[in-house]
């Protein structure tokens, strides 16, 4: 049932047979949203956190204008609101951008778990840094990048992150956001992100048809983000 999530785990530290276990059994329930369905509003009071099974979230703040900024994307494998054990609410919401299957995570359940097993502990502290990281490298895009520089960024990432967990082929992946939602990830209005796109298509860079992105050229894409994924802490750590 969380195999991508456990696959996750795995590329970057050993989960043995007895820690697994006791991540399966940590799930409560399986649920399904539909596509924009608001999963959790910033600032209600949180009891469990989820595991996204498949599909696409965002989180993401809003100002009173309607303005929107999206601050991470969360894929298959992703646990979206671990930090949501600690906190008790976010400040920030979440929203299914694409239909999802989630596993629900009683915090009494996360407690149990990392009681018995203190390593998990610090393996989903390592979750939540790597999480703090992905923000930061965003965070270097909308402050400093050029935007079409900041939208091969991107792509690049979720390249390498869904690769991570099986969902991406030998050159491309599922894109579900439409151009305002990839253009709320980026900083940019519906129009600029329009112009962006097309311009990566001219230079023969890569292809989004049909909601699906398909690279033609990753080492030119890598280039104009100057992508390194050092940030994403692929190696294998001893926790």
């Amino acid at each position: 049932m969380i195999t991508v999530h456990l696959k996750k785990l795995k590329r970057r530290t050993e989960i043995s047979s007895e820690e697994e276990r006791a991540i399966r059994g940590a799930v409560a329930e399986v649920r399904q949203v539909r596509a924009d369905e608001l999963v959790i509003r910033s600032g209600e009071y949180l009891s469990s956190s989820i595991i996204l099974l498949d599909g696409w979230l965002a989180r993401s703040k809003d100002l009173p204008g309607g303005e929107r900024q999206v601050t991470e994307l969360h894929i298959a494998g992703d646990f979206p609101d671990l930090h949501g054990f600690t906190l008790k609410r976010l400040d920030d919401d979440i929203t299914a951008l694409s239909d999802c299957r989630l596993a629900v995570v009683p915090h009494e359940r996360i407690l149990e778990v990392t009681q018995k097993f203190t390593r998990l502990g610090r393996v989903y502290w390592f979750s939540t840094n790597v999480d703090a990281a992905i923000q930061r490298e965003l965070s270097l895009s909308l402050g400093q990048r050029s935007a079409i520089s900041r939208m091969a960024h991107l792509f690049c990432e979720l390249y390498v992150r869904l690769d991570v967990v099986g969902r991406a082929s030998n050159n491309g992946y599922a894109f579900p956001l439409t151009q305002r939602e990839l253009s709320e990830c980026l900083g940019l209005t519906v129009v600029h992100a329009n112009r962006t796109l097309q311009e990566l298509r001219r230079r023969g860079l890569l292809e989004l048809e049909n909601r699906h992105l398909t690279i033609r050229d990753m080492r030119g894409l890598e280039g104009l983000a100057e992508f390194d994924p050092s940030y994403l802490y692929l190696e294998k750590h001893q926790l």
